[in-house]
């Protein structure tokens, strides 16, 4: 019953915020065909909420692939609502096939993020009523089949021929292909079936890459096949667009080692399906690759692999060597600061590496491998010389996202000695593709940035606001002040800073100018610091790209997070709130002190919903807070709603008594509209800078 009280409640909640805004940026649902093919001209349908009308330029992740809108016949003075658009994407024969970011920039504002595959194969969608073997669609492979499962028991068919003795590969991206649809709250649960042509079971694939089924199949007898794709669940859903790929070229998932130095020549094995005998290759890294995850593709003969994931490193790298390493005693020695590329080859190996450290001695050990398609789920311990526990780690979290690969940070090493570093697969499974890498560093003081959301909507002559989080790492407490690049013309920034030592929080405003044009870029958000870890010491200068976190429709309301490719700054043209206006822009208080800031705002003429006005990014719990410490929004006594034609309303800032001395702090003042339960616009006034001084 309780239950059931909850659902009501939740239901009950959506219903009156339901698109209260008049104008709302284009929420991308899904792509029909999800995939394109290289060296092609392809019509891809974007299905949207809210309107997509006026659509102007589409912006792509990576190289080698652009779109252009396709206009929508539109009747002159007529503003119909378009949340079906065609978009027209070029391919060069080159581009790397995988995954890709696409954003639409409209007159409403930047789009929310769709998901685009580019595949090396003729795409066909699935056509008719194609939910049974007698009515499948047929493939001449090969191909990839592409297609929705679009509502609850849809079953989608698609047939082949094949000779006795071909082998072909099945790659499904489907549940992978929502992770990134910030509006889609339910995701499919995709399930593969190969049937021969009586419909007996050849072969079939749940999971494999996460969520996504992958197949190889030796087909012993030449003959027609089906390819039956559907929901285990037999769920629908009429955005859950899927691609197959069917091919018989090698199909590589993991290469080993999996951290390779950049610009080095290493002799890599392949991991995979179909794969050449013998199954190695050498791989050269581009030199200007920074640190981090990147995808290769391996020259197999005359012809490349498909992009294989890959961490890029500059530590010096070591091998885990054939020697038995299985016990803390057996352990293979390295020494740290290192790069560790290893496998759990077999059930219940067990590697264990040792090294030697100082009393001390600070080291972080993160491992990274099912961010990488590697089929282990990582757990490590360091261990004494005679296998002691001293620190253990299994799933790790950056920030709002947690991951099933290991970290061990800032351990800080008790005595002179010699001292063990075990992994081993959760479940204790193992096998060729249980690849892993471990990067075993210093724990020098640094710290990383998140900016919520992936987007700013812009019109001419008014402000908008990007949040920025920090996590502190291994001791730093620095200040952090913050910068962005890249904006369109017509656009400045000002920067504001995180406050030190448990500070956390900072923005940065954005000012359109009156006369600004239609526009839209992708921006780079940093961070810098120059931070002195002790009166003494020399000051550390230290840097942080910010990871883009788009904001996520949860099941019942929730808001949550998805890192992005890229956070979009769009102008577009004038919306719900033309303005918001303080009654002063730099505030001082003391200790104890309350101050009251008028806020006006600027309807457009039509405009008549609610606005709540806020000095924070809150939904159901607070998502960032700019203010200095000790100083808070006191809800109470603050007219934060504003209703129907009202245009007035105040904040309440309130100094606790032993708040202590900050100079000018950036706070943003946001004039927020919901779109739904969760989302919302926000439309900042010009920066207010609040200080607290001493009492006299």
């Amino acid at each position: 019953m309780r239950h059931l009280i909850f659902s009501l409640t939740c239901a009950l909640a959506l219903l009156p915020l339901t698109a209260l805004a008049q104008t709302g940026y284009p929420m991308v649902m899904s792509l029909k065909p999800v995939a394109v093919q290289a060296g092609q001209t392809s019509e891809v349908e974007f299905n949207s909420r809210y309107s997509m009308l006026g659509a102007y330029r589409v912006l792509v992740s990576g190289l080698g692939v652009t779109g252009e809108v396709v206009p929508p016949e539109v009747k002159e003075g007529e503003k119909p609502s378009i949340t079906k658009l065609k978009v027209k994407f070029t391919v060069e024969s080159d581009a790397l096939p995988g995954v890709r970011d696409v954003r639409l920039a409209t007159p409403q504002g930047a789009s929310t993020i769709g998901q685009l595959v580019v595949v090396r194969d003729p795409v066909t969608y699935e056509s008719g009523d194609n939910n049974s073997r007698e009515k499948a669609n047929e493939l001449t492979l090969p191909a990839t089949a592409c297609g929705v499962i679009e509502k609850n028991e849809d079953v989608d068919f698609f047939k082949f021929s094949v000779e006795a003795g071909v082998e072909l590969n099945f790659h499904c991206r489907c549940g992978r292909l929502q992770d990134r649809i910030h509006d889609l709250q339910n995701h499919a649960d995709p399930l593969i079936t190969i049937r021969n042509a009586m419909g007996g079971t050849v072969a079939a694939s749940d999971n494999f890459f996460f969520g996504d089924p992958f197949l190889s199949v030796k087909f012993e007898r030449a003959g027609e096949y089906f390819l039956e794709i559907r929901d285990v669940r037999y769920e629908g859903n009429t955005y859950w667009e899927y691609a197959v790929e069917i091919t018989n070229r090698p199909f590589v998932s993991n290469v080993y080692p999996l951290g390779i130095v950049r610009g080095q020549e290493t002799p890599i094995e392949l991991i995979g399906t179909q794969l050449p005998d013998p199954k190695t290759a050498m791989l050269t890294l581009n030199a200007d690759l920074t640190d981090g995850p990147s995808w290769a593709q391996v020259r197999l003969g005359d012809d490349f692999s498909n992009p294989a994931p890959v961490y890029v490193t500059s530590l010096p790298v070591v091998l885990e060597t054939a020697e038995e390493n299985n016990a803390p005693e057996a352990g293979q020695m390295v020494t740290l600061p290192t790069g560790i590329n290893g496998r759990i080859a077999t059930e219940s190996d067990v590697d264990c590496f040792r090294f030697e450290a100082k009393k001390g001695d600070r080291y972080s050990f993160e491992v990274r491998a099912r961010r990488y398609q590697s089929s282990i789920d990582p757990y490590i311990r360091v261990l004494s010389a005679d296998g002691k526990q001293l620190s253990e780690n299994d799933d790790l979290r950056d920030f709002k996202r947690g991951f099933a690969d290991s970290r061990i940070e800032n351990w800080t090493v008790p005595s002179d000695g010699i001292y063990v570093l075990e992994i081993r697969d959760m479940h204790l499974r193992g096998g060729d593709s249980f690849v892993y890498f471990i990067e075993a560093t210093r724990a020098e003081p640094h710290f990383t940035l998140y900016a919520d959301t992936d987007k700013t909507l812009l019109t001419p002559g008014t402000n908008g606001v990007v949040f920025v989080q920090l996590e502190r790492k291994n001791g730093f407490t620095g200040e952090v002040q913050l910068h962005i690049d890249g904006l369109p013309p017509g656009v400045e920034a000002i920067c504001g800073r995180i406050l030190p030592d448990k500070g956390r929080d900072g923005c940065i405003i954005l000012k359109a100018a009156p006369d600004a044009k239609l526009d839209i870029a992708n921006v780079t958000i940093s961070g810098t610091s120059s931070w002195k870890p002790s009166e003494d010491a020399a000051p550390l200068d230290l840097a942080a790209v910010a990871t883009i976190y788009q904001e996520m429709y949860q099941p019942g309301g929730g808001r949550g997070h998805w890192p992005v490719e890229a956070h979009a700054v769009s102008i577009g043209d004038p919306s719900d709130i033309r303005g918001v206006k303080l009654s002063e822009n730099d505030i001082v208080l003391k200790p104890g002190e309350s101050k009251r800031i008028d806020v006006e705002i600027v309807r457009s003429d039509e405009y008549d919903n609610n606005v709540t006005l806020d000095c924070r990014f809150f939904h159901l719990s607070e998502f960032c807070n700019t203010l200095p410490p000790g100083v808070k929004f006191d809800e109470g006594k603050s007219s934060k709603l504003i209703t129907g034609k009202d245009t007035k309303g105040h904040i309440i800032l309130t100094a606790d008594k032993d708040a202590p001395p900050v100079d000018r702090q950036l706070v943003p003042i946001t004039a927020n509209v919901s779109l739904n339960f969760v989302m919302k616009t926000n439309t900042s006034a010009d920066p207010l800078w609040v200080s607290v001084v001493p009492a006299e």
